[in-house]
Parts: C-alpha cells; sequence; structure tokens
C-alpha cells in the first residue's frame, strides 16, 4: 500500500486495497504473465507493498531471478511473429493461474476462503477477458499483416502490462477503474471481431 497514506486509514483500507490491487495485477497478467510478479517482487522487497501470508517467497532473491529471466524470454519470445500463437496455447491457462496467484499474493489481512474466492473470480476473471483480447489481437494482426505487424502488438502489451501493474501497485483505485474500462473495451471490440458487427 503506498506509504504516504495516515496509518488509521491504512489499517481500515488495507484488506480492501489489497484487492483492488490483486485485480490490476491479474489483469496486468493477461498481457503478460511473469511482469506483475516482477512487479510485486520489486516492489515488496522495497517494502512498498505487503504479501499475503504463504507469498513471502515472491520476494526472495531466486524467485526475483526467476521472474526476471521469465519476464525477459517472454517478451523476447512474444516479439517473434507465429511463436506467439504457439505460446499462446501455454499462455492462455497460465495466465488466468497467474491472475488468480498475482492477486492472491497482495490480498492480506482476509480469510482464506474469501481471499482464494475473490482471486478465482476476480483475479482468474481479469487475466482471462485480457488474455483473451490480446489473442484476438494477434490473430488478426496476424491475418491482416501476415504477422509483420505482431511484435508492434506485442510491445504494446509489454508495456500494458507494465502500466497496469505499477497502476495496481501505486494507484489501485485508479488502477482498478482503469482495469474495468479496459475490460469493457477489449471485450466489445473481441466481439466485434469475431461476430464481424458492432457489439
Amino acid at each position: 500500500m503506498p506509504p504516504d497514506l495516515p496509518m488509521a486509514l491504512r489499517d481500515g483500507m488495507e484488506p480492501w486495497l489489497g484487492v483492488v490491487m490483486g485485480i490490476g495485477l491479474a489483469a496486468a497478467a493477461g498481457f503478460r504473465v511473469f511482469v506483475p510478479f516482477l512487479v510485486v517482487a520489486l516492489a515488496a522487497r522495497a517494502q512498498l507493498v505487503p504479501l499475503s501470508p504463504g507469498f513471502d517467497w515472491v520476494a526472495s532473491t531466486p524467485a526475483l531471478a526467476a521472474f526476471a529471466t521469465a519476464t525477459f524470454v517472454e517478451v523476447l519470445a512474444y516479439s517473434i511473429p507465429w511463436v506467439d500463437h504457439a505460446l499462446d496455447i501455454v499462455a492462455t491457462p497460465a495466465a488466468l493461474v497467474a491472475g488468480v496467484l498475482a492477486s492472491a499474493a497482495v490480498m492480506t489481512d482476509l480469510p482464506p476462503v474469501l481471499k482464494w474466492s475473490i482471486a478465482l473470480i476476480a483475479g482468474g476473471g481479469a487475466a482471462g477477458v485480457v488474455q483473451g483480447a490480446t489473442v484476438l489481437a494477434r490473430l488478426k494482426s496476424a491475418v491482416t499483416t501476415a504477422g509483420a505487424a505482431n511484435p508492434l502488438v506485442a510491445g504494446a502489451e509489454f508495456l500494458g502490462s507494465i502500466a497496469t501493474a505499477l497502476f495496481a501497485i501505486f494507484l489501485p483505485v485508479l488502477g482498478l477503474a482503469i482495469v474495468i474500462i479496459l475490460c469493457a473495451i477489449l471485450f466489445r471490440k473481441s466481439r466485434r471481431f469475431v461476430f464481424g458487427r458492432r457489439g
């Protein structure tokens, strides 16, 4: 949670700000699986974000190195046309799992049943909507440009993942509003692509 909030306000809002933050991080996982984990690991090591019980390992040095390496490999692989489509087969379910875990990692002071229920429904849902829309965006790019524009799409997704994760941590309420608007836009565009008409 941002450290400049008054202590009483932080204590009262921390559980629900964790939920808001978690949903934003889950949406970031829909763009890129490992980026939100890398951002959370760095923020936790800087003591900017409290981690949920059982997730202390996220801020460990081995985990940080693994997240950084995995992020680099993921970003590089997605910049290669047609390889990105093959990765989507693995990345789509991985994004759902990552969305659940990333959101649960920052949901502190919640009963386990409530935390995991929110993580599964809201976290997994946000990651799934964003990931599904990115798959369709790359498919449209591949069809219309023979894959030539796919690296540009991949770059936009990477920047989107970083921006969403940073908003989730430093401006969580605004980040949630952006995620809601983003999901609505992506859903609408996905309907237009699938059904060939305005949604």
